[in-house]
């Protein structure tokens, strides 16, 4: 339960996105450095959260594994190479139970095959930020009592181009209600809506390395590309466009066992925060910079289009100062977040799963361990995830669990020769 006031309306709007990312995960190995510390923000950015328990297992990799039900968020054009006709999921996660035990992420996807060549997909994804009790400037309750949440809503058409390749397109409604209508203090809040859309390719071909068979595939997944998100008629904020890619690598061990090896990189492509000058500080044309004055120091402006924001987003990095000089590649490399997974299976009805999940300590600074369970019973199937964090000083995101139900709804299709 969170109280609200105008003096802490946009302190809100901030702290939705740290529940989001989680972005502090130990506070004695920031101090000294906080001056040095630029994340990627974004809006919505419950978009970028592992929904499912496989991936979460996985170290939140899922670009380029074996399609299932989930591949809505991590790449719909893995729906191609599904071994069923029919598939659905769904999946609950208690979240950030160290900070509020009233916020929670729901995720239901599923696919429906049309024929060989085809194949359609769908999801919800519901965040629930818990209760807001408003409040006046003295702390006392105002008696308003609101519900924040946020979710999206997903289609997807998928098409095998080749033996070996496949696309996608998918489309994405966006609704953020984080204080409701109304006016708080000086601000008129009102839900943000935003509209966006996946491209996503997939490679997946059967390959022999010796006498080892074995499955080689890639993936690439371009999402959120969308219109910006508004919460007053003041500001509106980039939403998450993300750029997913990795490689996985499964090995038959034998006729029973299988073991997949997983890597995958992403970079937010929304423009990074610049740094300005300080208040007293001569500017570039020997002005004084005074109180209310934006003017940049480093970096480029990051008021610009959707589309001018993902191409900059590759070089517009303040840079690290290094020798009297700005190394703007080296900041941009420190934005791209990597994960690591694997996953064995036995006679494809059990699945142990590990993963690592490393962001630089300047950009939010998330780094934990995943590990989680799979069983596969005819048509049903049961997946948990856990997260350990790196670092357990008041980590929010300690003890985060994640159950997800599996459902094969049709019949098996023919495995595709490659």
């Amino acid at each position: 339960m969170t109280f609200l006031n105008k003096r802490n309306l946009l302190l809100f709007f901030a702290l939705s996105t740290l529940s989001a990312n989680s972005q502090i995960s130990d506070v004695s190995e920031l101090v000294g450095k906080e001056k040095d510390s630029n994340p990627v923000q974004s809006a919505v950015p419950f978009l970028t959260i592992a929904p499912d328990s496989r991936a979460g297992a996985m170290g939140d990799a899922g670009v380029a594994t074996s399609p299932d039900a989930n591949s809505m968020h991590w790449n719909p054009a893995k729906y191609a190479f599904v071994e069923h006709k029919t598939g659905l999921s769904l999946t609950f996660t208690p979240w950030l139970r160290n900070l509020v035990d009233d916020i929670y992420l729901a995720y239901l996807s599923g696919y429906q095959r049309i024929d060989k060549q085809q194949v359609i997909g769908g999801s919800l994804l519901y965040f629930s930020l818990g209760d807001i009790i408003f409040t006046d400037n003295y702390g006392e309750q105002t008696g308003q009592v609101h519900r924040a949440r946020e979710f999206a809503i997903d289609g997807a058409y998928t098409r095998l181009f080749s033996k070996v390749i496949s696309g996608s397109v998918a489309f994405r409604f966006i609704h953020s209600n984080l204080a409701g209508y109304g006016t708080i203090g000086d601000f008129e809040s009102k839900p943000g809506i935003s509209y966006a859309t996946d491209v996503s390719t997939y490679y997946q071909k059967n390959v022999v390395a010796g006498e080892t068979e074995g499955i080689l595939a890639f993936g690439l997944n371009i999402s959120n590309i969308g219109t910006k998100i508004s919460y007053t008629e003041e500001t509106d904020e980039f939403i998450p466009i993300n750029m997913r890619l990795g490689s996985a690598y499964t090995f038959k061990i034998d006729q029973y066992n299988w073991l997949t090896i997983t890597a995958e990189g992403n970079k937010l492509l929304v423009p990074t925060t610049p740094e300005y000058f300080n208040i007293g500080e001569i500017d570039r044309n020997g002005d004084t910079v005074r109180g209310g004055d934006e003017i940049i120091k480093w970096g480029k402006d990051p008021n610009v289009s959707v589309a001018a924001g993902m191409f900059q987003s590759f070089y517009d990095a303040p840079g690290i100062a290094e020798n009297g000089r700005r190394n703007v590649f080296k900041e941009e490399l420190q934005e791209v977040t990597y994960s690591l997974g694997t996953e064995y299976w036995y006679n494809k009805q059990f699945a142990i799963r590990a993963g690592y999940f490393n962001e630089n300590l300047r950009k939010g600074n998330r780094k934990y361990y995943t590990v989680g369970l799979g069983l596969r019973l005819n048509t049903l199937g049961l997946d948990f995830a856990y997260l350990i964090p790196r670092y357990y000083n008041n980590n929010p995101m300690a003890n985060t669990v994640r159950f997800s139900l599996i459902f094969n709804l049709a019949t098996q299709t023919p495995n595709k020769k490659q």
